[in-house]
């Protein structure tokens, strides 16, 4: 059985979330686009992938772009002399993705488990210095929004 087959399906839809943020930020195009773009043409495997890894996958990405104002601000509050403009694109994609997650409180990805999926993320998609990065970031906003809970 191959790797891509034991990944957990929310796994599989962040990273096709992930993906999708990709093509819209490159290709300068609505995520919503993006997105049907991605699973109609795209999608790596010969079978489509099930409708709630599409819903799940698109409605993050969806979410995070809605969110990009608050999302870029924590990012900007939380780093010292570094917007998130000036980031690689797949971190700052990554962790505007993990912040848009905790910053919906759920009970379905309690912040560890954000936390965890964005650092898995980082080592895939980019470097190991990135995930270093990206959990002290993510670290640092999970604390700023559990603060601003109470």
């Amino acid at each position: 059985m191959s790797r891509k087959a034991k990944k957990d399906p929310r796994r599989r839809a962040r990273e096709s979330a992930l993906q999708i943020l990709y093509h819209s930020e490159v290709g300068q195009r609505p995520v919503d686009e993006a997105a049907r773009t991605f699973f109609s043409q795209q999608w790596p495997d010969a079978v489509a992938p099930p409708v709630a890894l599409r819903r799940f996958a698109s409605e993050l990405a969806i979410e995070t772009a809605a969110k990009l104002d608050a999302i870029d601000l924590l990012i900007a509050e939380t780093t010292e002399r570094w917007r998130p403009e000036r980031m690689a694109t797949i971190d700052r994609l990554i962790l505007r993705m993990a912040i848009c997650e905790l910053m919906r409180r759920s009970d379905d990805a309690p912040p560890p488990v954000v936390i965890n999926e964005a650092i898995e993320l980082a080592r895939t998609f980019s470097s190991e210095e990135s995930v270093k990065f990206i959990n002290g970031m993510l670290d640092a906003i999970r604390k700023k929004l559990e603060k601003s809970e109470v």
